[in-house]
Formats: C-alpha cells, structure tokens, sequence
C-alpha cells in the first residue's frame, strides 16, 4: 500500500479516535481492502488502541471482506407449475424511489467533532518558529501593596474600559461623572433628561420583586442604582443573570426622587464593545498548527500516566501530529505542595522539585519539531496573585527549548494573536454570575470577553495584584483565548474568535467527587493557524 492511501487511513482512524500501535498492526490493517468493519467493531468494544492482537480480536467480532466467502452459486430450477419469472415480462408500480444510502462518519468518542487532515496542510518541521510576546508581567511587576496602588489600578480599570466605551460607541450618549449627575439630580429626574454614567460595580443582589440592586462609583462619588430586567430579556442578561464586583459598566437612566434618599433607575445598562473579530491567519507557506493543554498535575495520585504515553506515541505517529509546531500548557504542570489542607496525602510525589523534574521528563517525549510554551497557575510555585510571573529559573533549568512566560499571557504565533490564561477567576464567574456553572467554563469565558476584562472581582476567589496599570484587562481582542483550571473541555467561537478550554490530565479528585463534578480528562485540542480549523484528540 502507498504511504498517500496508508496516511488516509491512518486519518480515517483518527477522526474515529483509534490510534495504531506497531508495525505489526500497521502492516495487518494495510492487508484490509477495507477498514469500515474494523473501526465499527472497535468502537463497539469502547478499544481505542490497535496494537496487533487488538486488530485481530477486533476483526473475530465483526466479518471483514477478508472473512466472508461468496456463497456457493445454486442453479434455479424452473417450476412446472408456474411460468419462468425470467421469461415474464415486469409489471407493476414503484411505491417509493430508491435513493443512494447516505453513510454518517462514525460518532466519535465524547461526542467531539470530526476534523479533516486537509485543513491542517503543513508539517511543522518544515517552519521555523515564530513567537512575539505583547505581555508578560515577569519582570515587570510595580506594585507595593499599598492602597495607593490599588487605587490606581481600579482608576486605570475604570479609564482603559470607559475609553472602549466611548471610542467604540457603546454608549447612546457621552458619559458624565457620578458627582455632576447628582449635583443635577433634580434635572435628570424623568425620562425625558436621561443621563449616562460608566463607573465601577458594587452589587448587594436581587429585591424580591425581582430589581437588581447595585452602586456605580467613579473617581468622584457613586450612586445606587436600580435595574428592572426589561421585557423579553434573555437569561444571560444582567438583570436576571447579574453583574461581577468591580466590573465596569455604563448605565442610562434618571434619578427617582421620593422621600428616601434618591435612586438612580437604570433603562438600559451597556457592556464595553465586542464586535464580530475578523481573525489573523498565518501565511499559506506557514499553515502550522498549535495543541493547547492545561493542568496536568504531575505529582498527584490521579496523574493519568498511561493516558500520557499514548498521547507520546500519538506525536510520533499521527499526520496530524506532524503539523503541530507549538504546544502551549497553560498552567498547573505540577500538582504542587501545600495548596490545600490534606493534599500530602493525594501526592504520589511529595516534593515539589521531584515534581517539576517528572514534568520536564514527561514533556521530553514531544518530538523534537515542537516548539513549547510553559504558563503558571495556581498550583504552581509562583505567587497566588495574578497577573502570576513566569515559573522561577531554578525551576525553568529542568527544561531544554521551553518558552516560560507569566499567566495570563498575550502573545503571537505566526502572526495569530493568542490570549492564554489559567482561569483561576472562572471560580469567582461561577459565584458571581447565575448563567456560569463549572460544566459550561466556555460561558465564564464569554463572559470575561464581554466585560474585556479576565478578573474582575476584587476580594473574591482570585488573588489580584494591584499594579499601577490593570493587566488583567483585555485590550486587544484575541484570534485564539485559551483558559483551563476547571477540568473541563471546549472548543467554539464567540463572535470570532476560537475560544478553547484546554482539557486536564488529571483523573476525578475527592473534591469533585464530592460536587458530583465529572472532569473531561486527556483531549488535546489542536488549532490551524491558517485555517483556524480545529480537532480534538482523546486519550481515554
């Protein structure tokens, strides 16, 4: 068999996540004239690695063509009592027309979408990398700590969004400060002198009748506000599914003047622009893909090794491995030490250099055209507060060819701008928000694209560092957005870009068990540059 019709069965294969394993195998499958009867039988039997016996065990339970023998010709004997149906002529009517059999690929395992090797055109070892760094806080940390400094990072918040605001022309009219509104209170006091205001979000929650109540302040005083959810509002509108602490937002609407202090009655609230993204692409001549993986966890008793070889083997043997150039981990590499009470015992390696010198041995197994890139997160030895400086050079010497950065991180790869973050806050979108919930992390993500920003709130789940400029703020919109943190897996679009929430490598923990939380572990998620299409891989 030509390498052209073994690599398209090997596609074959893949889209139906079997990955073969050996000479032997390869060589026993190529005898096949076809491989429909062997993917069926496999996925029947929930096998997803083919090394030889699996093959042949596979082929006893469903006959190939190989198998079956053309039944033995029988001559027909013509009846003496009834004419020859040979010699007759036909005559009747056709009740239905017979059309051609349409056959579905095969639903493959975890319900992931299908993918085809065209769109993933070139081999990774024919490019040289390409890797531009917008921002990366290592290094570049100016806080103190102080309340001065926490004070500039929320006005320097509050000033980057409430220009998108106003450039973008997200607001029905331009904003004034919260102080004038009020000098003026009596003025804006009926819909007919409408006033609009951008500050920051302090919430208190709904009334019983059903009003969100929140303040708004600026740099000047703040106000409460009322916000009735309007007629038809969708559910993940924030009058019904609510507003992040220290988000910022713009609010229409007038003072409601009674014997109480007054309140100001929102009639429309505004969200910083998102427009639809016209992504980037690389060039045609560098149509190389990159894998996107987070929390991995070595060093604890549910790191799922053998899964881990085969993802290994997968790279060495895969089409569509030879076209992944970069692999991007987004935090948690290491399970770590302390992190909670109790987890020494959880460890099956309770040093925490231990760990990092596993995970580097582990990575060593990529081959040698892929290029990786390392973030931090929260289980890693940085500090908690983010914007986290990348893993510490002491830890980075255990490494050969990796490219340390800080979480979250903005960078380019041939030209695709990449925004890749942990997701540590998707905790704080679960608590804050009633849309979100940590078996749909892709809606926390859209919801941090929506406010531009990735971390919101204040006090919360997530540690913040306050430093004089916020970078948690998204200023650039990405082509690509990848979080992780939760376990779970997604790959879709919100309004242009690809969004990915890169799976774990970790099996169920106590804690989740607990919640009743099912992770999605071992799925490397595979993006084009150029195509921006997408595949998913599973490994268990």
């Amino acid at each position: 068999m030509a390498d052209e019709e073994w690599a398209e069965r090997q596609r074959q294969l893949t889209a139906a996540g079997l990955l073969v394993l050996g000479k032997a195998a390869q060589s026993r499958i190529q005898r096949l004239s076809d491989i429909s009867s062997l993917i069926e039988a496999a996925q029947r039997s929930n096998v997803t690695m083919l090394n030889e016996r699996a093959v042949e065990e596979m082929l006893t339970l469903v006959p190939t063509e190989e198998t079956i023998d053309a039944p033995p010709s029988i001559p027909r004997s013509e009846q003496a009592t009834l004419p020859n149906p040979e010699s007759q002529s036909t005559f009747g009517r056709t009740l239905a027309p017979v059309g051609t059999q349409v056959l579905a690929p095969p639903v493959r395992r975890h319900g992931l979408d299908h993918y085809s090797l065209d769109d993933f055109p070139m081999l990774a070892k024919d490019v040289d990398a390409e890797i531009e760094i917008h921002f990366d806080i290592t290094g570049r940390s100016m806080t103190e700590g102080k309340m001065q400094d926490i004070r500039s990072c929320f006005s320097d918040r509050l000033r980057q969004i409430r220009q998108m605001m106003i450039s973008g022309r997200a607001l029905p009219r331009r904003p004034i400060s919260v102080s004038e509104a009020w000098r003026n209170r009596q003025r804006y006091s009926s819909r007919d002198y409408e006033v609009t205001l951008v500050g920051l979000v302090s919430t208190e929650g709904w009334a019983r009748t059903g009003t969100l109540k929140f303040d708004i302040e600026d740099e000047t005083m703040e106000v409460r506000c009322l916000l009735k959810p309007p007629s038809g509002a969708s559910s993940l509108h924030p009058a019904l599914d609510g507003l992040m602490n220290d988000d910022v937002v713009g609010v229409s609407g007038y003072f409601l003047m009674g014997e109480g202090d007054p309140r100001f009655f929102v009639t429309d609230i505004h969200m910083p622009p998102l427009g639809r993204h016209s992504k980037a692409a690389a060039s045609e001549a560098e149509a190389v893909s990159a894998a996107f993986l987070s929390d991995v966890h070595v060093g604890s008793k549910t790191f799922l090794a053998p899964q881990w070889e085969k993802m290994i083997e997968w790279f060495r043997t895969d089409p569509l491995a030879r076209t992944v150039k970069y692999f991007v981990l987004s935090g948690d590499g290491v399970d770590g030490v302390g992190i909670y009470p109790g987890q020494e015992r959880h460890l099956a390696i309770k040093d925490l250099f231990n760990q990092y010198g596993e995970l580097a041995r582990l990575l060593e197994g990529l081959p040698d055209w892929v290029d990786l890139m390392i973030l931090p997160g929260n289980h890693d030895a940085v500090r908690p507060a983010e914007p986290q400086p990348a893993l510490d050079p002491e830890v980075q010497q255990e490494y050969s060819d990796a490219v340390f950065v800080g979480n979250p991180c903005d960078f380019s790869l041939h030209g695709v701008r990449v925004l890749s973050y942990h997701g540590k806050s998707i905790d704080d979108f679960v608590a804050g928000l009633r849309s979100v919930t940590y078996s749909s992390p892709e809606l926390a993500m859209r919801a941090m694209m929506e406010r531009r920003h990735l971390a919101p709130s204040w006090g919360g789940k997530t540690p913040l560092s306050p430093e004089p400029e916020d970078r948690m703020v998204i200023s650039t919109v990405p082509d690509i957005f990848v979080t992780g943190h939760v376990h779970g897996h997604y790959v879709g679009n919100h309004k242009g870009t690809t969004m990915v929430h890169s799976s774990t490598w970790q099996d169920q923990t106590d804690y989740q068990r607990m919640l009743g939380f099912q992770p999605k572990p071992c799925i490397l998620t595979i993006v084009n540059l150029h195509t921006h299409a997408t595949a998913s891989i599973p490994f268990a």
